[in-house]
């Protein structure tokens, strides 16, 4: 069984730009039409393209299944969706912990995400300086909710 046990956090500075090992440009489409069922994901990191399936359990703990396919499969598949978001993705390591940075693109821009996958719900976490506000558990900053109702829609619909 795959479990994906993160953290969520919105940013208040860009001091996390010093601890930058990697960076990928990630789009990913959705399937699915609701949060309540099995999340439906097809994503694209340059020539490597997966689809997952993933489904919240509790607190902070969701099921994740995560499968290679073709690229031109996945290329298909997102040239039909609507439901898409882009985004570059940094890789961290701070304190012995892999940290993960999302820079989102277009209509979420500039929204910008720290995430950290954790070993279990009660693990110690010692925030970093750049992290404000924990959104775990918020869904309207999901990716999934991203795609549907991008931030550049929120205040439209207030």
């Amino acid at each position: 069984m795959a479990l994906e046990i993160e953290r969520r956090f919105l940013l208040k500075n860009d001091t996390w730009k010093e601890f930058i090992n990697k960076k990928i440009y990630i789009e990913q489409g959705y399937l699915s039409k609701s949060l309540d069922d099995w999340i439906i994901r097809v994503r694209l990191i340059g020539k490597n393209s997966k689809i997952a399936l993933k489904k919240h359990i509790k607190g902070f703990t969701n099921f994740e299944f995560e499968y290679s396919i073709p690229l031109s499969d996945a290329q298909k598949i997102m040239s039909n969706l609507s439901s898409t978001i882009k985004k570059n993705r940094y890789f961290l390591e701070i304190e012995k912990k892999s940290w993960v940075i999302d820079c989102f693109k277009e209509n979420n821009y500039p929204l910008e995400i720290a995430e950290i996958e954790l070993s279990n719900e009660e693990e110690d976490l010692l925030l970093p300086s750049f992290v404000s506000k924990e959104i775990t558990g918020l869904t309207h900053y999901s990716n999934f909710s991203l795609a549907n109702n991008p931030i550049s829609e929120w205040k439209k619909n207030i």
